[in-house]
């Protein structure tokens, strides 16, 4: 079986679809709905660009080569010599999760719909999955239940995103009124004015943040602005969170990493090299965040640590 267009366009919309390759929130080169080198269909890298329609393609590419045969394993019923699979609706929420989780053989809510338990059961197994670092996120109760709508009732109910106000950043997934804030005051933390307005965050601040990461300037806060956003708070709390990008949540921000070791005095001619050997593994791994701090002042040397 594979995933219907209805299915992938509520995959894409779920996941969020970046044009522009960026890291994830372990550091990881991403593009597209999510797709990293794992998948073996693309290898992301710093300034790869990808149309739309090569972003569905390869999403397509990715999902028939593992997780389309690993769905629909999990869903069929063995009956004798007679193989009965799910709907394609079925199938696409099963597809949904697996993608988001990774997990489709190991859930029980799978077992559940498989015995024909009631739809409370099935509902309840499925909105289980709902927790990130022990913690349950607003985000992926909602994502379970969309998921819940599709398998049961064939619905494929797409996210809603806030309608634009003037002069303020568009959202590109869909975010609670507490993740909203959440991501207000990440952008409060890291110097970038959020604006008065509690449910948005200002266009220009957006942008700046944008430029500042090397990410696409479009005032769009999607995943990979979440991301990145994610990240420069994992190096300031010295400690990576439950990701944003999968939860749209994020940490209570500490002492800042990126700002320890961007106060070191560096001379005009400090090499990437030095940059990584000062602060060992931790500086490595958030050279992207190094990056955005020395830009001003070290713009070359910032495009080098962006390149790895």
């Amino acid at each position: 079986m594979q995933t219907s267009a209805q299915g992938i366009a509520a995959l894409e919309l779920e996941e969020g679809v970046v044009l522009r390759a960026y890291r994830d929130s372990v550091g990881v080169w991403t593009i597209g709905a999510g797709l990293t080198a794992a998948t073996g269909v693309v290898a992301p890298k710093a300034g790869m660009v990808i149309t739309k329609e090569q972003a569905t393609e390869l999403l397509q590419q990715a999902l028939r080569a593992k997780y389309e045969p690993a769905v629909e394993r999990a869903m069929s019923i063995v009956q004798g010599s007679e193989v009965i699979r799910p709907k394609q609706n079925e199938f696409d929420a099963g597809l949904s999760f697996h993608w988001n989780l990774g997990a489709i053989t190991r859930a029980t809510w799978v077992q559940a719909w498989k015995a024909k338990a009631s739809r409370s059961e099935i509902i309840a197994r499925l909105c289980a999955w709902n927790k990130a670092g022990g913690k349950v996120l607003p985000g992926l109760t909602a994502r379970r239940e969309r998921e819940a709508a599709m398998l049961l009732d064939g619905k494929y109910r797409a996210p809603a995103l806030p309608t634009p106000v003037a002069g303020f950043a568009r959202w590109g997934l869909h975010l609670s009124g507490a993740e909203i804030a959440a991501a207000r005051n990440g952008f409060k933390l890291l110097g970038y004015d959020p604006g008065p307005n509690s449910n948005a965050i200002l266009d220009s601040a957006a942008r700046k943040f944008q430029a500042d990461h090397g990410l696409t300037v479009d005032g769009i806060i999607g995943r990979a602005t979440l991301t990145t956003l994610q990240r420069r708070l994992d190096a300031r709390a010295k400690s990576v969170a439950p990701s944003l990008a999968a939860a749209a949540t994020l940490p209570a921000a500490a002492t800042g990493l990126a700002d320890q070791i961007t106060s070191v005095p560096f001379s005009g001619d400090v090499s990437a090299l030095g940059i990584a050997i000062w602060g060992a593994s931790l500086a490595w791994r958030y050279r992207d965040v190094i990056a955005a701090k020395i830009n001003p002042t070290l713009p070359r040397v910032a495009a080098i640590l962006r390149s790895f």
